[in-house]
């Protein structure tokens, strides 16, 4: 088994880093949360605790599941990686960012790939996440069976950069569709119709999408709001969506209006905001 260092224990990297430790490989964990990473490293024997770059000098590969590039940037720059190994860049993350960063690692022998997910916590518990990949092809297949470990469906989609840009897309799409879903449910809601019904007629009808599935009565309709993937992320990714239209000289007029609104939510309802919050401010406005 491979020794693994695992970098970013929140909602979804500490069960992600489980499954990983159940199936055998030795982890070194960090997190800016210390108590996170030795809470972490007490449930689970022979887990290294890292204090400094240096511990993950004998990693074989590195994973990374924080916030943002920002982030990224700087604990990697951190990082004591030999050559040979890889980093498997696992954030939510800006796709030409991580183009640069894959290059500065290849100068110190150190490949990259990134591997965004997408199926929220209750996949990361299950180890059922869909996990998609950027990077060489080569690379992938060597990484794929840690891969495995941590999703079910796990597809190599282009080059270093492709997973987080195909990341972004993706949640720019389901941002969109839960704005929809949510300014539908208000409307109907106003001209008289009870809000289950409509979530349910959606579902039998040609608007179903995942927030009618999944969210509606899971976590808006029954005031729950706790998914357990915020706002503030949900914002980032969509802006980082819409900052690629631009860079490909393809503006995205709706990318950019759906950014604005979930921008708008994430700083009037506050940083610890779940993204299904959008159906509240939605029905505020």
């Amino acid at each position: 088994m491979s020794r693994i260092g695992f970098i970013g224990l929140g909602m979804m990297g500490r069960p992600m880093a489980h499954l990983l430790h159940a199936a055998g490989h030795s982890l070194v964990v960090q997190d800016v949360n210390r108590e996170a990473a030795t809470g972490f490293a007490a449930e689970h024997d022979s887990t290294q605790v890292a204090t400094s770059g240096q511990d993950f000098a004998d990693c074989d590969a590195v994973i990374t599941m924080l916030p943002n590039s920002d982030i990224v940037d700087a604990v990697v720059q951190g990082l004591r990686l030999r050559p040979g190994a890889c980093m498997i860049e696992m954030s939510s993350a800006d796709p030409n960012r991580t183009r640069a960063l894959a290059a500065r690692l290849q100068q110190q022998g150190v490949a990259l790939i990134d591997a965004p997910v997408s199926g929220g916590v209750k996949k990361a518990v299950a180890g059922t996440l869909a996990i998609m990949v950027g990077g060489d092809e080569q690379v992938f297949a060597q990484q794929k069976p840690l891969l495995e470990v941590l999703g079910k469906a796990i597809s190599h989609v282009g080059p270093v950069g492709a997973g987080h840009a195909l990341k972004a897309l993706n949640n720019y799409v389901s941002a969109a569709a839960l704005l929809a879903t949510a300014e539908a449910v208000h409307v109907g809601a106003a001209f008289g119709i009870d809000a289950a019904t409509i979530v349910d007629v959606i579902n039998a009808s040609t608007g179903k999408n995942n927030t009618t599935e999944n969210k509606a009565h899971q976590f808006m309709l029954n005031g729950a709001f706790n998914s357990g993937f915020s706002l503030a992320l949900q914002a980032k990714d969509v802006g980082i969506a819409a900052a690629l239209g631009t860079s490909v000289n393809l503006p995205m007029a709706l990318a950019q209006k759906v950014h604005a609104m979930t921008a708008d939510a994430s700083q009037a309802l506050g940083p610890a905001a779940d993204h299904t919050e959008l159906y509240k401010f939605v029905g505020r406005a």
